[in-house]
């Protein structure tokens, strides 16, 4: 798969107070969140990259409404923690994106409320109407919203690119083989530096 600028989009994956802020939910439940600060570091570094190259960035940010009624069965069965703790409600600090990083006016960011970008957002209308081809993706955990995010893009044949320092999880295993499983199937796993020559220059084939 070639990567250029030509219709071209930059989605960053949900790097928000809640997952990369040490006051964040999941610092507050003891995790490590060392590696998505360092991934969130190269997703800004790619977005003023992306838009010096005319490349659209649409952040998202996870999050549900005040009676976690959107949430499904992640909120009701496998993660009931998170309505307990009161994490990713629509209007609290957690799904902030994080004020370190630097969303422009002309970005667009667009809420979630499930792991993947393509549900429940104008995510497909945005893709169609710019006639973009090529996603490059940042973000975080790289097991879940990235992942499922990535997947959905992949069988829906967009040529999607997986930036491998600017994806990040806090449990490295996970990480490994989320990156493993999505390079197999669907998207190219890709090196910064290269993603930026391939964006800055004529093109790389990966």
């Amino acid at each position: 798969m070639k990567l250029s600028r030509e219709r071209c989009l930059l989605l960053l994956i949900d790097l928000q107070k809640a997952f990369i802020s040490a006051d964040g939910d999941l610092a507050k439940r003891g995790r490590d969140i060392s590696q998505m600060q360092e991934a969130a570091k190269n997703c800004d570094h790619l977005a003023r990259i992306a838009r010096a190259c005319s490349i659209p960035v649409v952040w998202t940010r996870m999050m549900v409404r005040s009676d976690y009624a959107d949430g499904g069965k992640m909120i009701t069965d496998l993660l009931p923690h998170l309505k307990t703790s009161g994490a990713l409600r629509r209007g609290t600090p957690d799904v902030e994106i994080d004020p370190n990083l630097h969303v422009a006016d002309d970005d667009e960011v667009m809420d979630k409320p499930r792991n993947s970008a393509w549900i429940g957002t104008s995510l497909e209308v945005y893709l169609k109407s710019r006639q973009i081809e090529n996603i490059i993706v940042g973000g975080v955990t790289t097991s879940m919203c990235v992942d499922t995010t990535v997947r959905d893009l992949g069988q829906r044949d967009y040529a999607t690119f997986v930036v491998k320092q600017a994806v990040a999880d806090f449990d490295q295993a996970r990480h490994e083989a989320a990156l493993s499983i999505m390079s197999f199937g669907f998207a190219r796993v890709i090196d910064l530096n290269d993603c930026v020559a391939a964006i800055e220059g004529k093109g790389i084939d990966f």
